[in-house]
């Protein structure tokens, strides 16, 4: 064949393949010795460059480690502060709903003093002038000599206090427990009425008169902490005074009276009812050592350390050797008022690098040199900025945003520089030989790949240039052979399928031609017809379910007919999921008896609605016919929807429930959703009626399945109905209303007329759906009685 022959021509100088070996091999050659040389010289120019490069990236590297350590242990200790803040918040909102409901809070404090009388018994001291509970129970409470009467008793309105301030006793346990790790929680009264309660329980007083000579005989909030007080009630009367938008304020660190150690105290302040002034407040207690343990544990490099600061400088957490590298001298500051600080500054530091240091803002990764041992040595120093809080020191509260500090040597980060460079050394040294060795034995196998597939490559090329040449003078009948599997070999392949495809279609052009105009022509034809038959239908099924639609809403009960009973106000509600809902209720009169339905057809749309209407229908012949007996009556109505259910062969079924009222009582049957009853007193309560019938349409007879049940309805009651289209709604986070959230807003407003109930609660069931689609028809009816 002529491939083959072709296969076996000599290689001429002006063939593809000789000059795929020129260009081609000539290139790869050049590259290698090019890239080869480019290499070498780039191996030696990288030893010069790497060193710099990578003690660059190193120091971005350990920087950006040291920031983020920083800003972690910044996180722990925000979190640490935020967990108290919560506890004391939850602490504060269970003792302003006492204040908030004064008739609860005296229920409560009246219940504990029955239950745990040792919480509200004091007993006088005659040396100390004041008044304390016994220990046994859970909390102490100190009541001040300006707080007792002259028999030594506590006023009526501190008694008061003393025993409503015991729900301490109840939340205080689980508080202390649980969240953060707290000293103590305690409640402050008013300045009119400064008891003092804390738990757990401690020798309070006792311990105040030791260290605070003086504190009876003037107001505890003066002595105590001057100022504070009176910052609250700046805030009660302009809530935008206080410095950060938050009630919990703390103090710096002192030292606690009670138990000696450094503490931070969290304080909530507590309101009056009316927001105006303040009635005391919540408060808890952390020791330094919870905030210093997170600060001290802060290990970076060998003796890298961390340190906790106020905005003044003042250094409240740091280990030993933190405290020695940064020159820091303490020195306790006894201000007599019962908070004994812990004066450590920055600004009193025998390093003046550190002296210097502004925390009012935060600087970044800051280079300081510090005095070691006669030299100056170099730090790494970051700082970071808590959230700002609400402050006590003394006198007002002020705004503070305590510091944390990161300090680190350069040398222990530069340790690892040192290492790189060598490293880099002994690398540059192997690559330099690996790249020769490469470079050689590169140029040997591409000197053999070049020569083999160049005989491989353009073998194939050229047996297909010769059938394209053939191809070209219109012989068609030319194909390749294939000798390999690769890409030439899929050419191949592709070629000849592609000279069967034109030898094929250059016979049977014209009469593919006609073939495809044909089916074409078909094909449009069918589609015009298909189009004019769906809009056929479309039009038929809009007039039907418009018509269904309009005879759903005539046969509901006019406003008229729901004004008729003198006894009762009755209002309703309904709004079809589609154009027909499958809800169901009537309200039914034949002389002085009242028969009021509600039901839910399975599923909704047309056949649902036509299942309505039978109901409808059915039910009213019933009633019209005198059928008194609430069992008969269902019995008899389910019968003769069954028959039409067969006949139809309609696959649907009902819930189906009924009220009957003769003006005296109140007779409840069938199975549906439960009745919700909301009495005059403020009690709700709601009937299950899966026991009193099975859904309507399954059964031919289901007569033994229907019960009674009869329910209490006097003046001033509420009965609701629904179908589950209310109950299952669902807003768009997926949540349903629920039956809870119906009974919630029924009870809100069992005091309306019925009109109002059912629009109260549509509204609401509104706005809680939304944007989202509403999927099931809703129906609601309520029954009022006058």
């Amino acid at each position: 064949m002529m491939d083959e022959r072709s296969l076996k021509r000599p290689t001429r100088l002006g063939s593809f393949r000789a000059k795929f070996i020129l260009v081609v091999g000539g290139a790869v050659l050049f590259d290698l010795l090019v890239s080869g040389g480019l290499a070498l010289w780039n191996v030696q120019r990288l030893s010069r460059d790497a060193t710099l490069e990578v003690g660059q990236g190193l120091e971005a590297a350990n920087q950006e480690y040291i920031r983020t350590y920083a800003d972690s242990t910044a996180a722990q200790v925000s979190l640490l502060l935020r967990q108290v803040h919560n506890d004391v918040s939850t602490l504060a909102g269970v003792l302003q709903a006492q204040i908030d409901d004064p008739e609860r809070n005296s229920d409560v404090g009246a219940a504990i003093a029955r239950t745990s009388p040792s919480s509200v018994s004091l007993a006088y001291d005659q040396t100390g002038k004041w008044s304390q509970n016994a220990p046994g129970s859970v909390s102490v409470v100190s009541v001040w000599s300006y707080l007792l009467g002259q028999d030594h008793n506590p006023r009526s309105d501190v008694q008061t206090d003393i025993q409503t301030s015991a729900v301490l006793d109840l939340v205080a346990p689980s508080l202390l427990q649980h969240g953060a790790s707290k000293l103590q929680m305690y409640y402050i009264g008013s300045k009119e009425r400064p008891i003092f309660r804390t738990a757990p329980y401690t020798d309070q007083a006792q311990t105040f008169d030791r260290l605070y000579p003086g504190h009876n005989e003037a107001n505890f909030w003066d002595f105590f902490f001057p100022g504070l007080y009176e910052s609250w009630q700046g805030w009660a009367k302009d809530m935008k005074t206080r410095p950060v938008a938050d009630d919990i304020t703390q103090t710096a660190p002192y030292t606690d009276a009670i138990t000696g150690k450094l503490i931070v105290s969290f304080f909530h302040p507590l309101w009056t009812a009316d927001r105006k002034d303040v009635a005391g407040t919540a408060g808890a207690d952390i020791t330094l050592d919870q905030l210093a343990q997170t600060v001290e544990n802060v290990k970076v490099a060998q003796s890298g350390f961390g340190f906790l600061a106020m905005s003044d400088g003042n250094v409240v957490a740091i280990n030993s050797t933190g405290e020695k590298t940064l020159g820091l001298r303490s020195a306790s500051d006894a201000s007599g008022t019962g908070v004994t600080g812990l004066e450590r500054s920055l600004k009193g530091s025998s390093q003046p690098a550190i002296a210097k240091l502004a925390l009012d803002r935060e600087q970044g990764i800051q280079h300081l040199l510090l005095q070691q041992d006669g030299n100056q040595v170099p730090y790494i120093f970051i700082v970071k900025k808590l959230h700002a809080t609400n402050l006590w020191l003394s006198g007002p509260v002020r705004q503070e945003a305590m510091s944390l500090g990161v300090v680190v040597p350069e040398r222990e980060i530069e340790a690892s520089l040192y290492a790189a460079q060598a490293k880099i050394s002994d690398a540059t040294n192997r690559i330099v030989l690996y790249q020769i060795l490469a470079i050689l034995m590169s140029l040997l196998i591409v000197t053999i790949a070049v020569f083999a597939a160049s005989k491989r490559i353009t073998g194939g090329i050229s047996a297909l240039a010769d059938a394209a040449r053939r191809i070209q003078a219109k012989d068609y009948s030319v194909r390749v052979a294939i000798a390999s599997k690769d890409e030439v070999g899929e050419a191949g392949e592709a070629f000849n399928r592609m000279a069967e495809q034109i030898s094929y279609h250059t016979e049977n052009l014209e009469q593919l031609v006609e073939e495809r105009t044909a089916q074409i022509e078909d094909a449009k034809e069918e589609i015009s017809t298909l189009n004019a038959q769906l809009q056929r239908e479309n039009r038929r099924l809009g007039t039907e379910l418009a018509v269904a639609e309009r005879i759903q809403l005539m046969v509901l009960p006019l406003h008229q007919e729901l004004e008729e009973f003198q006894a009762l106000e009755i209002a309703a509600y309904m709004r079809p999921a589609e154009e027909v809902g499958g809800d169901y209720y009537d309200v039914l009169k034949s002389g002085n008896r009242l028969k009021i339905g509600i039901g839910d057809v399975t599923g909704h749309g047309l056949e649902s609605g036509v299942l309505m209407l039978m109901v409808q229908s059915v039910a009213r012949a019933l009633q019209e016919a005198g059928n008194t007996d609430a069992v008969k009556f269902l019995t008899d109505l389910n019968s003769a929807l069954f028959k039409n259910i067969v006949r139809t062969k309609i696959d649907k079924h009902l819930t189906l429930a009924f009220l009957d009222y003769d003006g005296k009582e109140m007779i409840l049957s069938g199975q549906h959703e439960e009745v919700v009853i909301v009495r005059a007193n403020g009690k709700v309560e709601r009937i299950d009626t899966m026991d009193l019938g099975i859904p309507i349409g399954l059964e031919a007879d289901i007569s033994a399945f229907i019960k009674t049940r009869e329910i209490a309805f006097e003046k001033g009651d509420v009965i609701l109905l629904h179908t589950d289209g209310v109950t299952e709604a669902e807003n768009d986070a997926g949540e349903l209303f629920g039956i809870e959230r119906l009974c919630r807003e029924a009870l809100r407003l069992k005091d309306q007329s019925a009109e109002k109930v059912v629009s109260g609660i549509v509204a609401t069931l509104m706005l809680f759906i939304g944007s989202q689609k509403i999927y099931d028809d809703i129906t609601l009816l309520a029954v009022r009685h006058r």
